[in-house]
């Protein structure tokens, strides 16, 4: 027991000093390990995350809206330049370098903020309208059923007092900005009109914020643009199509015209995506006609300038398909929809193939020059292949060879 019962001097010899454990460990180990992540950081990292899944969900939201209203402005003649104009200006964006000078890939979707608050205007407007339209078809329905009778004199004064209702509430939904929330809460139009009579500054601030808002949509500009785009490539497509289209049948003299276009399509065609972005870029007249500019860029940028090529080719053959039956006028816009998903891409594309050959200061590889050749131009002479048929589809018989969806107006008339 003795090796047991040690007296505290010298139990105090066999424990080792506190300040002697630091011996043990390496400071610098120590001094670079990481420090936990405080509960503040992982926070921070949780609302990034959040706040960038709310960004995306709202720029989607933007963007249906936005579609939406290029869809139907597509449909109304003489007006739909303006969609194309807004299209050419997007490319322009993209063929300038702001996409990739910083602008952020947003330049390449101009003023979608105010187009989809035009489309959350048409949807709460339509849905406020709903109910009236219901209550409507109930007091017809008494009237021809009893005229005269209690539900039939009852009904059609409920539906005056929800007209006057539902106007109301419409001009203060519009009044508080249009958009999709202000339909839905009308006790709170309420209280924001009492506020803004209590101010009296809302003549004032209604009268510069809608200058502003039609002002975002730079309606004469854009159509303006858009109607010189039509005409730059229709100068360029006219003549090569109205040969391509000058037989009738597989017989005759005109057979070798139809063959002559054709083969003068193929060359027409591989130009006319950057010929564009370059008139959509530069806004000048002479920009859609500079060729020897625009094979120089070719030369430059060969594999973008065969992606523009193909991915005009692949996005616009479908778009014959979509004209097989087209649907009564006021329902055109259910089918520009797909003609604005397709083509607005192919711009893009088309812009950002210019913009990296304006950026490159030599040209490329020649086998990759031959190599985008190579691969462009057979697809190219199956695509023109290919229209020979698309009249037989549509219902505008050889009219739709002189549409040309991918430079021309995304519609299907």
């Amino acid at each position: 027991m003795s090796e047991h019962l040690q007296s505290p001097a010298e139990t105090s010899t066999l424990r080792p000093d506190p300040a002697e454990l630091t011996t043990f460990y390496d400071e610098s180990l120590v001094e670079d390990s990481p420090d936990p992540a405080p509960p503040a950081r992982l926070r921070g990292a949780l609302w990034g995350m959040f706040a960038a899944l709310f960004r995306a969900i709202r720029f989607v939201y933007r963007l249906i809206g936005a579609v939406l209203v290029l869809a139907v402005v597509a449909a109304v003649p003489i007006v739909n330049f303006w969609v194309l104009g807004y299209l050419l200006d997007a490319q322009g964006r993209v063929a300038r370098g702001r996409v990739a000078g910083g602008g952020g890939w947003r330049d390449a979707f101009p003023d979608i903020a105010s187009l989809s608050r035009i489309a959350s205007i048409g949807v709460g407007i339509s849905l406020c309208l709903l109910p009236l339209r219901l209550l409507a078809g109930l007091a017809a329905d008494a009237r021809l059923i009893s005229a005269g009778s209690t539900a039939d004199v009852g009904l059609h004064r409920a539906v005056i007092v929800v007209a006057v209702l539902v106007a109301v509430h419409i001009y203060l939904a519009l009044a508080r900005g249009g958009g999709l929330s202000c339909f839905f809460r009308p006790l709170k139009n309420l209280r924001w009109l009492r506020k803004q009579i209590r101010n009296g500054q809302y003549l004032e601030v209604a009268d510069r914020e809608t200058r502003a808002f039609i002002a975002s949509l730079r309606i004469r500009e854009r159509w303006w643009l858009g109607l010189r785009g039509f005409l730059t490539g229709l100068a360029w497509l006219i003549v090569p199509t109205a040969m391509f289209a000058a037989a009738n049948s597989s017989e005759g003299g005109l057979v070798a015209v139809t063959i002559a276009g054709g083969l003068l399509l193929i060359p027409v065609l591989s130009w006319m995506p950057l010929l564009q972005a370059r008139f959509a870029a530069e806004r000048r007249w002479r920009a859609a006609f500079e060729l020897r500019t625009v094979r120089r860029i070719f030369r430059r940028a060969p594999i973008a300038g065969t992606l523009a090529v193909i991915g005009t080719l692949v996005l616009s053959l479908p778009l014959y398909l979509a004209k097989v039956v087209l649907p009564p006028r006021d329902a055109m816009w259910m089918v520009t929809i797909v003609f604005i998903v397709s083509i607005w891409p192919v711009k893009l594309l088309s812009g950002w193939a210019y913009q990296r050959g304006m950026k490159r200061e030599t040209d490329a590889w020649w086998g990759l020059r031959w190599l985008g050749r190579g691969v462009m131009l057979p697809l190219l002479a199956v695509y023109v292949f290919l229209l020979l048929f698309t009249p037989s589809l549509g219902e505008h018989g050889k009219w739709v060879l002189f549409e040309h969806h991918g430079f021309l107006l995304p519609v299907p008339f």
